[in-house]
């Protein structure tokens, strides 16, 4: 059974200074549903999400939130009205009150009933017997769940994050927001996240909405995102890439690594094929056999190695190719440190290459 769609954006704008910050942004997120707004800084995510909350007026557009319009037609909800959850990078927690007391703050009903509350919370986020704790007595860690707590407690139907983890240790990251993720989920809240991390948004989306200029350029699962690109800056935004560029002809590209299919470009039409380190494999087993064709990864090239770096969990190796001096990296799990100047083999999954028109 599908979830009902709690939050639906329709042709969202907003202009600073006659400056398109946001344009045309259309999404929906549905219950229990978390959605991530992903872009570079300046992309016009952090203004979305405020145009939504209702603290930022939108230039055009409509904002419904289970059903109703609380933005459009000449409807304008002020943010109390909307029933949204908002949490900021800083989690900016009342430093007057006890942990029990932020998480209340606001909470409407008997005592009884909002002490339910409160204790009900604190104990999803892993904060059980904090109640009295000031908030200077927190870490980072606790004080990030507490303000999760406190957004949760009047029961939001739409959350709304602004990169809510960046102050946080990265060694604590992971772990805060793996709760974060379950207890937005048992809410059954629409969540809307905003983050510049690509790690972060495929780590916790179901579905990732890729913005640049104020515009989405890419909607979908972080599968489908990753894997199928709209085109070559968002698959650089995922990771690094390494780019082959060429030109089209007769729905072909010659490089190093033989012919590739470039249907739909002219002839004459110059060519950008995509790919990523881990998909450009070393060939340890071809020494002395030359570069003879596959039919999965093509024409093996040579390339000589430039530099070698060890990351932990892989190597990446640095090639200059030798039969058109381009530079491609290779991604390599484990220790691999080659010598520089060693002349090594390389082949590619073409089933893991993309193809757009040069940039």
């Amino acid at each position: 059974m599908t979830a009902a769609v709690r939050l639906e954006i329709q042709s969202l704008s907003c202009q600073f200074g006659g400056r398109d910050v946001v344009s045309g942004l259309s999404l929906q997120v549905a219950a229990g549903q978390v959605m991530c707004l992903l872009g570079p800084s300046g992309c016009g995510k952090s203004t979305s999400l405020r145009m939504i909350a209702g603290v930022e007026r939108p230039s055009a557009g409509r904002i419904v939130i289970d059903g109703q319009t609380v933005f459009g037609a000449g409807i304008n909800q002020p943010p109390e009205a909307r029933g949204v959850g908002l949490m900021f990078q800083d989690f900016a927690l009342f430093p007057h009150l006890t942990v029990a007391g932020n998480v209340g703050f606001g909470l409407q009903g008997g005592r009884l009933d909002k002490q339910r509350r409160v204790d009900e919370l604190l104990e999803k986020v892993n904060l059980s017997g904090f109640q009295a704790k000031q908030p200077h007595q927190l870490s980072g860690g606790e004080a990030q769940r507490v303000a999760l707590a406190r957004a949760l407690a009047p029961r939001p139907r739409v959350m709304l994050m602004d990169e809510p983890f960046s102050g946080l240790d990265n060694r604590l990251r992971d772990g805060i927001r793996d709760t974060t993720l379950e207890v937005l989920k048992a809410e059954g809240a629409a969540v809307l996240l905003v983050t510049h991390e690509p790690d972060e948004a495929m780590r916790m989306a179901d579905e990732i909405a890729l913005m640049r200029g104020g515009r989405l350029v890419q909607r979908g699962a972080p599968y489908n995102i990753y894997n199928k690109p709209t085109d070559r800056a968002a698959a650089a935004f995922f990771s690094d890439i390494n780019v082959i560029s060429g030109t089209s002809r007769g729905a072909l590209t010659q490089t190093p690594f033989g012919a590739f299919l470039t249907p739909g470009y002219a002839d004459g039409a110059k060519v950008d094929i995509v790919i990523r380190p881990q998909h450009l494999k070393i060939d340890f087993d071809r020494a002395g056999r030359g570069p003879n064709p596959t039919q999965t990864e093509g024409t093996a090239a040579r390339g000589v190695v430039q530099r070698a770096r060890y990351l932990g969990r892989e190597s990446l190796v640095e090639f200059r190719m030798e039969l058109d001096g381009s530079v491609l990296t290779a991604s390599v799990p484990g220790v691999f440190l080659p010598k520089l100047g060693t002349p090594l083999w390389l082949m590619i999954r073409r089933d893991r290459c993309h193809v757009f028109a040069a940039s």
